[in-house]
């Protein structure tokens, strides 16, 4: 076999990589080097099946043309245009495309260029509509317990991840609502846990504490996924949506994940059959071939801030927000979502997904396992001396063994492409189960 020119690579010291162990991963580095379909190629030439759509995000499969040709058309037409105070014709073509499936008919689209630009973005504008609506004390933002929102400072702010947190320094007023996480009640469910919807009222606790006339947001991921798939407690999102109703605090869903029909719907929102008042999306958007991000928001939040004299309503935005190569793989992935049903798809796929995922139970170190539409978390027994260690040392042996998995602490995450056929289902799970069983 003739070698791949990346496996002669003389140093791998100038890429500080994102979200990783530099050393531990130079040490023996894993490369990926083409993608097709359901599929990687290593660069050992190793196929590996992809059960976590790259990083969440590549919802219709790796290597579509219909993409790369919009992308090289686009570029040889408009490389590039400003936003500021000028325009290019596709941002708003993708704009009005994306406002025909917006979640909860959250029609009016601001363009970034990642997830967590989109939370940044969505808390400012929430912040920005209470003072237009003369609500200018309302300056606090509330998220939740192991909660991901991105590495901004105001998405680790409202996050919940501690070691997130740790290092850097936090807006100041975020406050936090309980994670929803029970095992001691809802262990190895199917869909949606029964015990939790009280959870929910944690946000009055925090109202009676802080004031309602001080909070401005709170923002939830309504399925969390970056610590370990947590599903919401049926009930917890509706109650949530009342009582920030009740209050005049605006409701954010963090959907960079679930967005783009991860749960067998267009969107969580339109899943659970809640509307927020803001939307956070990016990774499906494009399929993750260029970056990009969008919020969602209700006519009423963007209304109230195109009153007043004339000039910039919402001084906020991107050197690349609305960028047209981004935007025509968006408009190629909308396509693609459409011609192939591939925003309700998991919904067919859902029950033989939960089945085969929840064969694992009894597996050694098994100790929760966690579904809904194509998303799954396995939860491991952590080793009394190294919390994540025995995950890390599964997701390892299921690269050598052909599958790509994520794992967050002793959790494993699953979210193959929305093109998954049955039997790579079964095929991820008998790979799975089998490393877990070697680990053990």
């Amino acid at each position: 076999m003739t070698d791949h020119p990346l496996r002669n690579t003389p140093s791998l010291d100038a890429f500080w990589m994102p979200f990783t162990a530099n050393r531990q991963f130079k040490a023996a580095p894993r490369l990926l080097v083409s993608a097709q379909g359901m599929h990687y190629t290593a660069d050992d030439g190793r196929t590996v099946l992809d059960g976590t759509a790259g990083l969440w995000c590549v919802n219709a499969g790796h290597g579509r043309r219909q993409i790369a040709s919009a992308v090289e058309r686009q570029l040889s037409t408009l490389d590039f245009a400003p936003t500021f105070q000028m325009g290019h014709p596709i941002a708003f073509e993708f704009a009005e495309r994306l406002a025909e499936v917006a979640p909860g008919g959250l029609d009016r689209v601001f363009f970034t260029n990642s997830g967590s630009e989109s939370v940044d973005t969505a808390l400012k504008i929430a912040l920005a509509y209470q003072r237009a609506i003369g609500q200018g004390t309302r300056t606090r933002l509330i998220g939740r317990e192991r909660g991901y929102h991105g590495v901004g400072f105001g998405g680790i702010s409202v996050g919940g991840i501690v070691s997130n947190r740790r290092v850097f320094p936090q807006l100041a007023g975020a406050d936090h609502l309980r994670h929803t996480h029970d095992p001691a009640r809802n262990a190895f469910v199917k869909g949606q846990p029964e015990h939790g919807a009280d959870l929910a009222d944690d946000l009055e606790r925090l109202v009676a504490l802080h004031g309602a006339e001080t909070i401005a947001a709170c923002i939830v991921e309504p399925l969390s996924g970056s610590t370990g798939v947590l599903v919401p407690p049926k009930g917890y999102l509706e109650r949530l949506r009342e009582i920030c109703t009740k209050h005049g605090i605006l409701l954010i869903f963090d959907e960079v994940i679930t967005g783009f029909g991860r749960l067998g719907a267009p969107f969580a929102t339109d899943f659970f059959g809640v509307t927020p008042d803001l939307v956070t999306a990016a990774k499906g958007l494009t399929n993750g071939t260029v970056p990009m991000g969008v919020v969602f928001a209700s006519r009423q939040v963007h209304d109230a801030l195109m009153q007043g004299p004339d000039g910039i309503e919402l001084f906020h935005g991107y050197t690349y927000s609305g960028h047209p190569v981004a935007c025509a793989a968006g408009l190629a992935t909308l396509d693609i979502y459409r011609e192939e049903g591939l925003l309700t798809r998991a919904a067919d796929l859902s029950e033989d997904w939960a089945s085969a995922i929840h064969d694992l139970l009894g597996r050694r170190n098994v100790i929760d396992i966690r579904s809904l539409g194509l998303v799954a978390g396995i939860e491991l027994e952590a080793r009394p001396d190294a919390p994540g260690k025995r995950a890390y040392d599964v997701f390892v042996d299921c690269f050598q063994r052909g599958l790509l998995i994520r794992v967050t602490g002793d959790i494993i995450a699953l979210s193959p492409p929305l093109i998954v056929e049955r039997e790579q289902i079964g095929e991820m799970v008998e790979v799975l189960g089998a490393a877990i069983d070697r680990v053990a």
